[in-house]
C-alpha cells in the first residue's frame, strides 16, 4: 500500500505530463500483479467498491474524535483522505485511550491540532509540508516512520479484495479494520480508493498512454481493447511485457478511440487553404459514439464511459450495424433542439423515468461514421466518410438521428462572420475538417480544428468566497459573484454564478487578502464579503452560455464561468445589472 500511496503523492507533486508518464511506467514496471492492475483501475476510474461510501467514512472518524475538531481539520487541510489519515488514532493511541471519543494523541493528530490552532488564529503564513506519507510532500524520500508493522504485509490487492467482498452492512467494519492496521501512508491510499476521487492530475487517457509507453505499443491498441478487459488486467500486462499474446477483443460493440480537434490559433488559418477544408457547426451537447454491432448496442461518451443506461430510448432506436460519431442533444429534430442545461437533466443518471424521457427526448446529430457492418471506414478520407454517412443516416429513425449540416464558405473572413453570428444560439462555434483526413485517434495537429465563439463577459461583484481544496486549502479561491437587480434607488446584488479559475497565483493572493480584510460574516468555510454600492470587488467574468434556471434567485445560470480580469479600477455600483443577462437570453 505504501508504494501505491507514494505513487499518488508523487503524481500530485509532478506538474509535467512527461513526468507523470515516467512515474506511471516505472510503477507498472516495478510492481507485480495484481497490485499494478488495481492501481491502474483506480486511476482510470474503473475500480468499483460498492460497500463503502464517503458518508460512512465520516461516521467512522467522528466516532474516534470530536466532530467539531474534525470539521476544523477538514476545512484547513481541504482533502478528506489526507485529513482522516492524519487524525485516525494509531495503535498506541487506541491502547492508551479507553473513551469512545479520544482526544487526538497520535503524532499526525498533534500536527493536525497545531494546524487547526494556527488556522483559528487567522495566520496567513503558508502551511508547513504535511507529515503525511513520510515527508514526500515536503520533497523528502524517507520512509513513513508512523507505519505499523502490519503495514509491510498490507498489499493493494489484499485491500481491494477485502473491500470488494464486503457487504454493505460489513463495509464500515472492514474499512475500520484496515485503517486500524495501517500507517498514515497506507491509510491515505485506502481512503482514496474508497472515495474514488484521486485528484492526482492524471486522466484515463494519460494512464493508457503510460501503458502504451510501458509496452511500446500504440495507445489506440490499448483503447480498442479496454472495454473487453477488467481489473486487475493480468492478460493486458502479460501482453505488454511480451509474455503472452495480445488479448482478444471479446466484447462486442467496442468503443473506438476518438479523433479530437485543436483550437484555432492566430496564425493557423493564414497557413491553410479554405478549399481543403469542410466546415460544420459545433453543437452545444456532449460527444458520443453510438455503436450497434453483432446484436449489442452501446452509447459511449468521448472518454469511453458506457452511458447507455441514461438513454434507453435512444439505444432502443439503434437498429443498425455501425459505429457512429456525433453530438448528443436534447430535442426532436428538426423542429426543436434544446440547450445543454436540458441535457444535464439526463446526464450522470443510471436510470431515467418515463416522465424525464418524455420531457427531455434525446437524439444524435451525426458527423462521422467509423464502421458499417464489418467494414472499418476510419482509413478513408473524410470526404468519402461524409458521403457514406449521408447515405447511412437516411436509413435511420429521423427523430433519433440526423446529419450535422456543412457550412458553405469561400474564405476565412466569411466563415468568421458566420461563427460570430450562428443561426441557433445553442451553436458554440464551428468545426473545420480537412477533406482528405483519415480518422486518427488522439489530437493530431492539422486535420481538425475547432473555432469557438468568443465568450460572453459581464462585470459582477464578489459576494462570497470559499476555501479551496488541496494546494488551495489555505486560500479563499472559490468565488460567488452577483449583479444588481431591482430599481436603481433600491438595487440589491443577486448571485449569478461561481468560479474557481481564470486568475494567476499572484491574483489569487490579492483576492485572498481582500476577502480576509473585508469579511462581514462567516458560514463555516464560506465568508460573506462586503459588497454594496460604495464598496466591492468587481470581477470581469467570462462564460460560454446562459440558461434560464428556476433553482437560482436570479433566474439565470452561467455555463463554464471563469474570472477573466480583476477590475480593481471599477466602482461596485457600475457593475452590470440582471437585465443585461436576461437580454442575452431573450
Amino acid at each position: 500500500m505504501n508504494r501505491f500511496a507514494e505513487l499518488l503523492d508523487r503524481l500530485v507533486l509532478t506538474p509535467s505530463r512527461n513526468g507523470k508518464l515516467t512515474l506511471l511506467t516505472d510503477y507498472f514496471r516495478g510492481v507485480e500483479d495484481p497490485d499494478r492492475g488495481y492501481a491502474l483501475a483506480a486511476i482510470t476510474g474503473d475500480l468499483a467498491i460498492a460497500a463503502v461510501k464517503p458518508a460512512m467514512l465520516r461516521a467512522l472518524v467522528v466516532e474516534r474524535m470530536d466532530p467539531v475538531l474534525f470539521g476544523y481539520s477538514y476545512d484547513y487541510v481541504g482533502d478528506l483522505a489526507e485529513t482522516v489519515s492524519l487524525v485516525w488514532p494509531d495503535a498506541d493511541a487506541r491502547k492508551n485511550t479507553p473513551t469512545p471519543n479520544p482526544s487526538p494523541q497520535g503524532g499526525g493528530e498533534l500536527a493536525m491540532s497545531k494546524q487547526v490552532t494556527e488556522d483559528v488564529g487567522e495566520t496567513t503564513m503558508p502551511k508547513s509540508p504535511s507529515p503525511l506519507r513520510g515527508g514526500v510532500r515536503g520533497g523528502g524520500t524517507s520512509p513513513d516512520t508512523s507505519s505499523s508493522s502490519s503495514d509491510h504485509h498490507l498489499t493493494l490487492g489484499d485491500v481491494v479484495e477485502k473491500l470488494q467482498s464486503a457487504s454493505r452492512s460489513d463495509g464500515p467494519k472492514v474499512l475500520a479494520g484496515l485503517l486500524d492496521n495501517a500507517g498514515i501512508s497506507a491509510r491515505f491510499a485506502i481512503i482514496k480508493l474508497v472515495t474514488g476521487g484521486l485528484r492526482i492530475g492524471v486522466s484515463a487517457r494519460l494512464a493508457k498512454q503510460a501503458l502504451a509507453d510501458f509496452g511500446k505499443v500504440d495507445v489506440a491498441e490499448i483503447e480498442e481493447l479496454w472495454h473487453g478487459l477488467s481489473p486487475p488486467y493480468v492478460s493486458l500486462f502479460a501482453w505488454l511485457e511480451g509474455k503472452a499474446p495480445k488479448p482478444k477483443q471479446s466484447a462486442k460493440a467496442l468503443f473506438r478511440p476518438v479523433m479530437l480537434s485543436h483550437p484555432v490559433e492566430d496564425s493557423d488559418l493564414a497557413r491553410l487553404d479554405p478549399a481543403d477544408y469542410v466546415a460544420e457547426w459545433k453543437w452545444d451537447g456532449i460527444r458520443v459514439q453510438a455503436v450497434s454491432l453483432g446484436g449489442t448496442r452501446r452509447l459511449y461518451s468521448r472518454t469511453g464511459d458506457d452511458i447507455s443506461g441514461a438513454f434507453p430510448d435512444l439505444v432502443d432506436a439503434m437498429d443498425f450495424e455501425a459505429a457512429l460519431d456525433g453530438e448528443l442533444l436534447v430535442g426532436t429534430p428538426p423542429e426543436w433542439t434544446g440547450t445543454f442545461s436540458d441535457l444535464q437533466q439526463r446526464l450522470n443518471r443510471k436510470t431515467v423515468s418515463p416522465k424525464i424521457r418524455e420531457r427531455f427526448p434525446v437524439f444524435v446529430r451525426c458527423y462521422d461514421v467509423m464502421q458499417v457492418e464489418t467494414e472499418d471506414l476510419r482509413q478513408l478520407p473524410f470526404a468519402e466518410r461524409r458521403q457514406r454517412l449521408e447515405d447511412f443516416v437516411e436509413l435511420l429513425e429521423p427523430s433519433r438521428f440526423d446529419l450535422s449540416p456543412t457550412i458553405r464558405f469561400s474564405d476565412w473572413p466569411e466563415l468568421e462572420a458566420l461563427r460570430k453570428a450562428p443561426p441557433p444560439p445553442i451553436i458554440e462555434g464551428v468545426m473545420i475538417k480537412r477533406r482528405d483526413s483519415t480518422y486518427v485517434a488522439g489530437r493530431p495537429k492539422g486535420p481538425w480544428f475547432k473555432w469557438k465563439r468568443d465568450p460572453h463577459t459581464v462585470d459582477a461583484v464578489l459576494m462570497y468566497a470559499q476555501r479551496g481544496h488541496g494546494k488551495r486549502s489555505s486560500y479563499y479561491s472559490d468565488y460567488t459573484f452577483g449583479v444588481w437587480s431591482g430599481p436603481p434607488e433600491a438595487s440589491e446584488l443577486v448571485p449569478v454564478g461561481k468560479a474557481y479559475f481564470g486568475f494567476t497565483d499572484e491574483e489569487l493572493k490579492q483576492i485572498d487578502k481582500y476577502v480576509r480584510d473585508n469579511t462581514v460574516e462567516r458560514f463555516g468555510p464560506v465568508r460573506s464579503v462586503r459588497a454594496d454600492a460604495k464598496q466591492g470587488l468587481v470581477l470581469e467574468v467570462a462564460f460560454e452560455g446562459l440558461n434560464r434556471s428556476t433553482r437560482h434567485k436570479s433566474g439565470v445560470a452561467m455555463r463554464f464561468p471563469r474570472i477573466s480580469r480583476l477590475r480593481w479600477d471599477k466602482p461596485a455600483h457600475e457593475a452590470d445589472r440582471l437585465e443585461t443577462l436576461t437580454a442575452m437570453l431573450d
